[in-house]
């Protein structure tokens, strides 16, 4: 090498590392007042389930008194809950739905 030379080291890009977002769960709260169709239709409606699949969601609710409907990000989490029980007391039902950190 020459006193004009130069050693050049490769350049090692780094990324930075992000985490993924917590993960909550949405939880549905049986109640004894609303009808289970009513509960079928808005798991329908607002978690885009089908029928078989809100039917057993409902039925689980029912059963063991409460029931994980979807696990998504923590926003979408209280905004579906949110939506859900807002769709059921504008129709005189005392529909619960509540969100917690999936573990």
């Amino acid at each position: 090498m020459s006193d004009n030379d130069v050693a050049l080291k490769p350049k090692v890009k780094s990324k930075p590392k992000l985490d993924r977002p917590k993960l909550y769960k949405v939880i549905l709260v049986n109640d004894d007042f609303t009808p289970r169709e009513f509960v079928t239709v808005v798991l329908k409606v607002v978690f885009k389930m089908s029928e078989e699949a809100g039917y057993r969601v409902m039925l689980t609710a029912h059963k063991l008194g409460t029931a994980v409907v979807v696990v998504c990000t923590k926003d979408i989490a209280e905004t579906k809950a949110k939506e859900a029980m807002d769709i059921a007391k504008e129709a005189g039902f005392p529909l619960m739905f509540t969100t917690e950190p999936e573990e």
